[in-house]
């Protein structure tokens, strides 16, 4: 499965690309630090599948540290959506290399 660095996220952002950038983490951790992503927590992914499934753009997800974001990645896929990376590390690395 595809995964990238905060660095690389960074760059993505910073230039602005077209894609669908989601977290998912709860509601309580979101407020605490977030980088501007759609809130869908993990349990929930199911429920805009077919959101997921209907789009040509990359979908990019990050949670706390890439384990939540790796499970709702493998449930993407495995529900036909396409183009789905996660972002290792989370927003703890995120937090660690740029702070929050």
């Amino acid at each position: 499965m595809q995964a990238i660095d905060v660095q690389t996220l960074k760059q993505k952002l910073d230039a602005k690309e077209d894609f669908i950038f989601i977290d998912v983490r709860e509601q309580h951790e979101y407020e605490e630090a977030n980088i501007n992503a759609r809130l869908i927590p993990l349990a929930t992914i199911p429920d805009h599948l077919e959101e997921f499934q209907n789009t040509e753009k990359e979908i990019v997800i990050h949670c706390r540290s890439g384990a939540r974001s790796g499970q709702a990645q493998a449930y993407l896929l495995d529900n036909d959506c396409k183009n789905v990376i996660n972002v290792a590390g989370g927003i703890l690395a995120w937090k660690e290399a740029f702070g929050a």
